[in-house]
């Protein structure tokens, strides 16, 4: 299956990073890391990877897992939050995926990605989609929770124990990640319609999953099915 919409634009901005070093390893700075999902690879690629992360559960199993690839050597761990960036911007790409819509403040966390970029660097943002979760809500049948959800302009189901504290659409994202000081570069969809495809399609029907990935690169772009998709991604520059 080709790559998805994220990992094509974070391979083109990583092949630059790496012409800029002449040849040199990319330096990504996973915030928000967890277990490695994303950390890992990358150093299998290359890389050298900071992962920043609160919880030592996780990160005991980021250790698992890039021991298990071979590459401890390129991940260095940090269990901490935003605040335990500091002052060096140095990364070629700072990653913060799954952050936003969990951190305490949203706007002080992302101005910490952006001073962690190196001048010219780049922050990748993929958070979750307010108007997805309404759509798959309703059709799951849960019309309250789609209705509340539809309603609270931070995404929000109050009264739940659900861990995201908020939601993002698009024209909010872009705002935000503007008044960090960065210049959005790319808004688009990830998961734009692969969530809502069966399994039973794509295992009944030779050559489905190549069709699919095909169709979720063209809509990854495309308003407004980009406005609904599961995740919203941003690719934004640190001004040199």
């Amino acid at each position: 299956m080709r790559p998805d919409a994220v990992h094509r634009v974070l391979d083109a901005e990583l092949a630059a990073a790496r012409e800029r070093r002449d040849g040199e390893p990319p330096r990504v700075l996973d915030v928000g890391g967890g277990s490695g999902v994303w950390a890992v690879p990358l150093a299998v690629a290359g890389c050298a990877v900071t992962v920043v992360e609160p919880s030592p559960n996780a990160l005991a199993t980021l250790h698992r897992r890039a021991t298990e690839a071979g590459v401890v050597d390129r991940i260095t761990a940090v269990q901490g939050d935003t605040d335990a960036l500091g002052a060096d911007a140095s990364a070629d790409l700072v990653l913060g995926h799954g952050l936003l819509e969990v951190v305490d403040d949203a706007s002080v966390a992302l101005a910490a990605l952006a001073h962690a970029a190196a001048p010219g660097g780049a922050v990748s943002v993929l958070v979750a989609n307010r108007y997805a979760a309404v759509l798959h809500r309703a059709i799951a049948g849960r019309l309250v929770d789609a209705r509340r959800l539809l309603d609270d302009d931070s995404g929000q189901l109050d009264g739940t124990r659900e861990p995201l504290l908020r939601r993002f659409d698009v024209a909010g994202l872009e705002a935000l990640v503007q008044d960090s000081g960065l210049k959005v570069e790319l808004l688009q969809g990830h998961g734009v319609v692969s969530d809502l495809v069966p399994g039973a399609v794509l295992e009944g029907n030779p050559g489905a999953a190549e069709s699919l990935a095909e169709l979720e690169l063209a809509a990854a772009t495309r308003s407004p099915l980009r406005d609904v998709a599961a995740r919203l991604h941003v690719l934004a520059r640190r001004p040199a």
